[in-house]
């Protein structure tokens, strides 16, 4: 999406924050690809017998988000960035659900090694991947916030650098360093 195509996500956000109800259902059919997309990215990973499926995944997104309401948006990435975190708290209370069920049994697996995160043909499960991520924003909240924007919400450099008020470097530098750390993280989890 182009600075200007992204423009009118920017003025319906604005509105919908300012108390206008209808920005929001105005704004869901301008951004429900790119919310398909990153809902792809997050079950990408999950078992075939998962049952939590993608317009789903989508679905309840839309509903903790249009609850939101005092967040001042930033524009179109700032959204993204946005239902993606909530994408992924989704799918990790999800397996929690099944973890508490199956009494620590069943642990999700999430493959991450088109980034470099993980080794070909491993994955990491759902909630080491959360608790390596919670560390990390721990230690460097930053770096988390790339992983989160770079991995989950699928955008690009420039887009995290606009939502993270950084240089682009600044973004390269920190996914480098963070998808080392988290390897590091996931591969002692193993």
């Amino acid at each position: 999406m182009t600075q200007d195509s992204s423009q009118p996500v920017t003025t319906l956000l604005r509105a919908w924050r300012d108390g206008d109800a209808s920005a929001f259902e105005q704004l869901i059919p301008i951004v429900y690809d790119e919310l398909r997309r990153i809902a792809r990215r997050h079950m990408a990973g999950e078992r075939p017998s998962h049952t939590l499926q993608t317009g789903a995944l989508i679905n309840e997104a839309y509903m903790r988000l249009v609850d939101i309401n005092q967040i001042d948006w930033q524009g179109r990435a700032h959204f993204m960035a946005m239902a993606a975190q909530t994408m992924r708290r989704v799918l990790i209370e999800a397996a929690r659900a099944r973890q508490r069920q199956k009494r620590g049994g069943g642990i999700e697996r999430v493959t991450l090694d088109e980034h470099g995160i993980v080794a070909p043909g491993q994955g990491p499960d759902v909630l080491a991947l959360n608790d390596a991520l919670d560390a990390l924003a721990a230690v460097s909240p930053r770096k988390a916030q790339v992983i989160e924007l770079r991995f989950f919400a699928g955008l690009t450099n420039a887009e995290a650098a606009e939502v993270l008020h950084v240089s682009e470097d600044t973004v390269r530098r920190d996914w480098r360093l963070a998808r080392a750390w988290l390897f590091r993280e996931l591969k002692a989890h193993e």
